[in-house]
C-alpha cells in the first residue's frame, strides 16, 4: 500500500511537529483516460477520484508529492554528470520523505541554515554527506554545524572567512564567487558572491589565517535556461585556480551550484544538454586536471514532483460590461505560491474543462491583501465554463511552496504537504 506522508509548512521547514504518518487505502487500478490537454501530465499518477478522498480527508489546498519522481530526477542527474558529486539542496523542499529519497538513491545534501543541519541530524544522516553552503553564518552557525560533523563551509569576505580562524584545523573553506546570471529567472548575483578580481585576495587571506581553503563555489542563477553560463563562470575559476597555483595554493574543488529548471509552460533544455554543456565546459578549462566537482540541485530535482490540488472559491467582473473575470482560488501568494511575484514563475494549471473555450482572465489568491494577485499582467487562459467549486491543479509545484508559505497569515492555514 502506499504510505502518505503528512506535514504542515513548519515541518517543512524543519521545526515544529513531527511528520504524522498515515496509510492510503489500496488503489484498485483504474485505466486513465486520455486527457484533453497536452498540460494535463499529472493527471496520470493521481487519478481524480483518489485526489478527491485526499481532499475530503485533509482539505483544500494540499500539495502532493510523488518521491518516484525525485528518483527518477536523481538518476537522470547521476547518469548525465558522472564523477559529479550531487548535493541536494534542502531549500526547496526539505521534507524528511524528501531527503530521505535522495539520500537513499546515494545522493549528498546541502544544507544553509542552522534548522536543517538539525533536521538532517534527527533524521541520523551521515554529516560527512553534507556540506554548509550559506555565505552569511553566525558563530554559533559554524559552531553547531562542526559539533554535528560538518567540515566543508561557503565564505564570500573577508569578514566571514575570519569567523573561521579559531576553528582552523577543523573546516574547509570554499569561496563563493559571483558571476551576473543572464537567462535566469532569478539573478542570485547581487546578493551572494564577491567578484571575481576580489577572489584570490580573500582566499590568501584564508591561507594567512591557517585556514584550508579548498576551491571555488558559484551559482548561475535560478532556473537557469542559458546552456552557457556554466562556461563563463568556470573561465573565470580556472583564472583564480591558476593565480593561487602561483601563490602555493591548490585548490581542490569547484562546486558548480544549482540552476537546473524546472519545466513550467516554456520547454527548458534537457538534462543531457545541461550536463554537455558542463563536461564541455569543464573539459575546455581544465584540460585533463579537471577538480572534484559537486552540483546542489534543488529546484531541477523536486520541481516536477509535486502537484497541489487548489478550487475556485470565486469568479468575479468589475463592472457590468466587464470582459475581464477575476478567478479567485483557494491558495495565493501567501499560501505557497510566493514565486508567482512578479510573475516571475507561471505554473501550468489544468482543469476537468480544459476541452472547453478558454478566455484571459486575472488569477487571485484568497487573502484580504490586495498583493495576492497571482497573474494580472499577462493574464491566464482558464475555461469560460469554470464555476465556483471547480478543482484545479497547479502543476510543477513540488519546490518554493511549502517552504514560502506563510504561517496562518490572515487566518490561512499553511500549506500541508502528502507524500506518497
Amino acid at each position: 500500500m502506499p504510505k502518505v506522508e503528512r506535514a504542515n509548512s513548519l515541518t517543512a521547514r524543519g521545526g515544529g511537529p513531527a511528520v504524522v504518518p498515515a496509510v492510503a487505502p489500496p488503489r484498485p487500478h483504474v485505466p486513465t483516460r486520455p486527457s484533453r490537454s497536452r498540460k494535463a501530465r499529472w493527471i496520470d499518477p493521481f487519478e481524480a477520484r483518489e485526489i478527491r478522498r485526499l481532499v475530503r480527508e485533509f482539505g483544500s489546498p494540499l500539495l502532493i508529492v510523488d518521491c518516484e519522481r525525485v528518483r527518477q530526477q536523481y538518476r537522470q542527474l547521476n547518469r548525465a554528470l558522472p564523477g559529479v558529486l550531487l548535493h541536494y539542496a534542502l531549500k526547496p523542499m526539505p521534507h524528511p520523505a524528501v531527503v530521505r529519497t535522495v539520500y537513499a538513491m546515494g545522493g549528498n545534501l546541502d544544507l544553509a541554515t542552522t534548522g536543517e543541519v538539525d533536521l538532517v541530524a534527527r533524521m541520523g544522516l551521515d554529516p560527512q554527506r553534507c556540506i554548509h553552503t550559506h555565505p552569511i553564518k553566525r558563530d554559533s552557525d559554524i559552531v553547531d554545524a562542526l559539533r554535528r560533523g560538518i567540515t566543508l563551509f561557503v565564505a564570500d569576505n573577508h569578514d566571514e572567512v575570519r569567523k573561521f580562524a579559531r576553528h582552523r584545523g577543523k573546516a574547509q573553506l570554499l569561496l563563493r564567487v559571483s558571476f551576473r546570471s543572464p537567462g535566469a529567472v532569478c539573478d542570485l548575483s547581487r546578493k551572494f558572491g564577491c567578484e571575481p578580481a576580489m577572489a584570490v585576495d580573500v582566499l590568501l587571506a584564508a591561507h594567512q589565517l591557517g585556514l584550508q581553503a579548498h576551491g571555488i563555489s558559484f551559482h548561475v542563477g535560478s532556473q537557469q535556461t542559458r546552456l552557457g553560463a556554466w562556461d563563463s563562470a568556470l573561465a573565470e575559476a580556472k583564472a583564480i585556480f591558476d593565480a593561487l597555483t602561483g601563490h602555493g595554493i591548490t585548490l581542490q574543488m569547484v562546486n558548480l551550484g544549482g540552476g537546473f529548471p524546472t519545466r513550467y509552460l516554456k520547454q527548458v533544455p534537457g538534462t543531457g544538454q545541461y550536463a554537455n554543456a558542463i563536461h564541455e565546459a569543464l573539459t575546455k578549462h581544465f584540460g585533463n586536471a579537471i577538480p572534484e566537482t559537486i552540483i546542489e540541485p534543488g529546484r531541477g530535482m523536486v520541481g516536477n514532483a509535486g502537484v497541489i490540488k487548489a478550487e475556485v472559491v470565486l469568479i468575479s467582473k468589475k463592472h457590468v460590461n466587464d470582459t475581464q473575470r477575476w478567478v479567485y482560488l483557494d491558495i495565493g501568494k501567501f499560501g505557497g505560491l510566493a514565486e508567482t511575484m512578479d510573475e516571475a514563475i507561471r505554473y501550468p494549471i489544468v482543469t476537468a474543462k480544459d476541452g472547453d473555450a478558454k478566455a484571459p482572465c486575472v488569477i487571485a489568491g484568497p487573502t484580504c491583501d490586495s498583493a495576492d494577485v497571482l497573474y494580472e499582467k499577462t493574464p491566464y487562459d482558464l475555461p469560460v465554463t469554470l464555476t465556483v467549486g471547480d478543482e484545479v491543479l497547479i502543476e510543477a509545484t513540488g519546490a518554493y511552496t511549502t517552504t514560502y508559505a506563510s504561517v496562518a497569515f490572515n487566518g490561512f492555514e499553511p500549506l500541508t504537504a502528502y507524500v506518497i
